[in-house]
């Protein structure tokens, strides 16, 4: 008899190459921009500044590039999941990033979509979970390069 696990694993690994999105657009208000800045302690003028940012090459301020990395996460968890994957999950974490890439900064006031592709599912933790790998990227409304790619790792704990 199959585990939870290795059922969602099979799961998985179908949807391997497979893409997903986009989701809905995100606009990046200066509040969200500041928040983050008050967050994470970056006040750096480019961000929270428009009088001073408005004379650099942005032409304005710019969400930082972690701000930006950090919205794949919530903009994930938007996207509908195959039911046979989460049948008995008990949780699922970020476990980590690879091969970051902040290609184009996302002036205040854009919006923001994601789209990802599943790249590869494999079976960790003695069998409990499914480690997932999506190639996510974040792209901005009207403009041609994205202004964020990355790989990001998941890992669903099941039960």
């Amino acid at each position: 008899m199959s585990t939870n696990a290795e059922n969602a694993l099979a799961v998985f690994q179908k949807a391997v190459g497979g893409e997903e999105g986009p989701t809905d657009w995100h606009e990046i208000t200066q509040e969200q921009v500041n928040q983050f800045a008050d967050a994470t302690l970056d006040h750096q003028f480019i961000h929270v500044d428009p009088e001073r940012a408005a004379q650099t090459p942005f032409g304005g301020p710019v969400a930082h590039g972690f701000l930006t990395l950090s919205l794949t996460a919530g903009l994930s968890m938007r996207m509908q999941s195959d039911p046979e994957a989460v049948k008995g999950m008990a949780m699922a974490v970020n476990y980590g990033l690879d091969k970051v890439r902040f290609i184009n900064p996302v002036r205040v006031g854009r919006r923001v979509r994601l789209t990802r592709k599943l790249v590869s599912a494999d079976l960790v933790a003695g069998g409990t979970a499914v480690q997932v790998k999506h190639e996510v990227t974040i792209h901005i409304e009207d403009e041609a390069k994205p202004a964020c790619v990355a790989e990001s790792l998941t890992r669903f704990v099941y039960s």
